[in-house]
């Protein structure tokens, strides 16, 4: 866990509330969530479900009436108050929860301005504002039943094409591979703590859970290309741990 501020910002109309308290613990884990706001027209019945997590989580809900048909007035409130949020200098970063493009802009101008933005929405995410987030999860893997470990699981009965025990997909080897190699000493070894990281930053919606695997370390010990060592911190119970291809 970081010492990181968050305001988390939600879209309701483009995200299920179904995981919103997996979601918020996850949140949780990443810094403390010191604004809580959700946006919707709250007239409408398609957002009924919503009411009755808020009290729960403590999440305030903004009431945002559609003036115009098929226009989202639910997302001008939610940037408005996020650049509101931004100058107010009292958070260190930004979710932004919302499966919708229309916060590529938002999440690009909150990173410009030094703010950490971490980005959860479905698998449908369109691609622009993953990229625009330094990092992405996607809501289903907060549920194991999810549509997405399915496809996963479903993915790893396919032959894959590298020498491993492990079905994990060509690119996401090569991923690995290759960060490895940006970060290597001239021994090959890689620090696995700034291996994640620099993963992150190459791909934000990066995530292990996505195959199956709770970190990046079981993960990386499920793929045959690569070795692992463990060495000695200093600090009792403590070990640094290292990768390298083979």
């Amino acid at each position: 866990m970081t010492d990181d501020k968050l305001a988390v910002l939600i879209d309701a109309d483009n995200v299920p509330y179904a995981n919103v308290k997996a979601m918020m613990e996850e949140i949780s884990r990443m810094g403390t969530p010191t604004v809580k706001r959700i946006y919707a027209d709250w007239t409408k019945p398609t957002v009924a479900g919503w009411k009755s997590v808020l009290l729960e989580n403590a999440i305030t809900p903004i009431q945002q009436y559609s003036y115009t048909k098929g226009k989202n007035s639910s997302d001008s409130a939610l940037i408005i108050d996020a650049m509101d949020i931004l100058y107010s200098d009292k958070v260190t970063g930004f979710c932004i929860v919302s499966s919708d493009s229309d916060f590529t802009r938002l999440a690009t101008r909150l990173r410009e301005a030094g703010m950490r933005v971490i980005g959860f929405g479905e698998k449908k995410t369109p691609q622009p504002f993953i990229s625009a987030c330094d990092q992405f999860i996607y809501l289903e893997i907060l549920n194991n039943n999810s549509p997405v470990e399915k496809k996963i699981s479903m993915g790893r009965k396919q032959k894959a094409q590298h020498k491993s025990n492990s079905n994990i997909n060509p690119d996401t080897v090569k991923l690995i591979s290759d960060s490895i190699a940006d970060l290597a000493d001239e021994s090959g070894w890689a620090f696995l703590g700034d291996l994640g990281n620099f993963i992150i930053k190459k791909k934000p919606d990066f995530d292990p859970r996505i195959f199956g695997f709770s970190k990046l370390l079981p993960l990386i010990k499920d793929i045959d290309q690569f070795e692992i060592d463990e060495r000695e911190s200093g600090i009792p119970n403590v070990r640094h741990i290292f990768v390298r291809k083979r």
